[in-house]
Formats: structure tokens, sequence, C-alpha cells
């Protein structure tokens, strides 16, 4: 039986019958305004607030002052003062561009990687990573070589990526195999408001519940509600994945 690391999120654990397999880099995909970055901030403030295990948190978007912000916003009231213990150790986007060549930057952040005693990670995101790649091989093998070294070092790993499709299906890139867990926050228009659901697709080395979820952000983070599934991803759509009238 592996070792599982628990997220903390209300209802995700439950879903993935106890956690994360420790060591796996497990991809958060959605459209924007899902919740991926919450998501992150609630696994690696989850981390140290319950459970004892510091994080890395990597952004190419923000600032640290941006990061402090949102997760003092959304009630992770500690924040600031798990960084200045150095139990969250946060590379904005000044501290990975500084360099000028993003890929000195990057051997210089695996090497950090590989001397580090974290055991949470969570890239922010994995669409800004790759585009810093002219040519999809060279992202390939800096992909790989990330994975590799999170896993090498004991990392367990969130890595958010964007995608404009509501329904997942429809997208499949390179990094969906890449890594061992594929989680979607899908957002869907419901007439002036919208609803989140949550589902886990794939998680390599362990059973799931493979239904999709809701999920509301509040106070605290994310909350899923594991008993109010709406249907089962199985043999069923979304319901409101059908003709293009449907949605007006």
């Amino acid at each position: 039986m592996p070792e599982l690391v628990k997220t903390g999120v209300e209802g995700l654990d439950s879903i993935l019958n106890g956690g994360i397999v420790r060591n796996a880099a497990v991809l958060i995909s959605g459209n924007p305004g899902t919740g991926k970055s919450i998501l992150g901030l609630q696994y690696l403030y989850n981390g140290v607030d319950k459970y004892d295990e510091g994080g890395i948190y990597l952004t190419f978007e923000e600032t640290e002052d941006d990061i402090r912000e949102a997760a003092e916003s959304i009630g992770f009231d500690r924040w600031s003062e798990y960084v200045e213990e150095g139990k969250i150790k946060v590379y904005d986007k000044r501290a990975l561009l500084r360099d000028g060549d993003f890929s000195s930057t990057l051997d210089r952040i695996l090497g950090d990687l590989q001397d580090t005693s974290y055991d949470r990670l969570v890239l922010d995101s994995l669409t800004m990573f790759q585009l810093f790649f002219e040519e999809e091989k060279e992202q390939r093998q800096y992909l790989l070589k990330f994975i590799d070294i999170l896993k090498d070092s004991g990392l367990t790993s969130l890595l958010t990526t964007e995608q404009s499709a509501i329904f997942p299906e429809t997208e499949i890139g390179l990094e969906n195999f890449l890594t061992d867990g594929n989680i979607y926050l899908i957002q869907s228009p419901a007439g002036a408001t919208s609803n989140r659901y949550v589902w886990v697709a794939k998680m390599r080395k362990q059973s799931i519940k493979n239904s999709m979820f809701p999920l509301e952000i509040d106070e605290g983070g994310i909350q899923i509600y594991e008993q109010a599934a709406g249907f089962s991803m199985v043999g069923e759509s979304p319901p409101w994945f059908g003709e293009e009238g449907d949605l007006e």
C-alpha cells in the first residue's frame, strides 16, 4: 500500500481515498477562475498548518506580495508567518526570471530542489513554464527533468495548467501523460452564475472515485461535497455539455 499525502482539502482526500501518493506529480487543469491557484495555496498551507510538512511555491506570474495577499484574502492568516519561518518558500516571478536566461534559472531552481528538505511543491503554472521553450523537444526534455527531480527530492507536487475548454476531454497535452495524476477543476455556465466541479480523472498507484463532485470556494479555500455528485463521468456527459443551443 503506497504512502499517501493528505491535501487537507475537505472532500478531496476522501475522493482520493486518503490523499495523493507520496512523491507523485499531479496536474491540476482548468480554465481561468476555477480555483487552481487557490488549491495550490491551500495544499501548501495545510501541509504546514495540519501535517508539519513544509512546501515550495513556484510562480511565473505573481510577486511574493501578490501571493501573500491572495493567501490571506482566502483565510490563510498565518501564511506570512510560515514564509518568514522558512516553512513555506516562495520563488516568485522576479526570482525565477532574474537571470535573463530561463534555462540558467531553471537549472538553478532544480539544483535548489535537489538539496531541499521540503515535502510539498506547487508550480503555478505549467502553462507559463512551457512558453519559455520554442521547440517541443526542448519543452519535453525540461519537463521530464523537472518532474524527475521533484520525485528524486521527495516532493509531492501539484502542477497547475490552463485550458480554454469547459469540458476537459477536448484538450489533452503532453503534460497529461507525463504526470502521475490528473485533477480537473471545471466551471460550467448556469444562467447568470456558474457551477464549479472537481473531477479526478487519473491517479497512478491508487483507486479513486471517478465522478464529478461540486465544489465551493469560500473563506478557508476550497470545499468539495462528496455526497452531492451530480453524475458519473463513466458513460455519461455533464449536464451542460450538449448542443450549442443548450448553453444559450
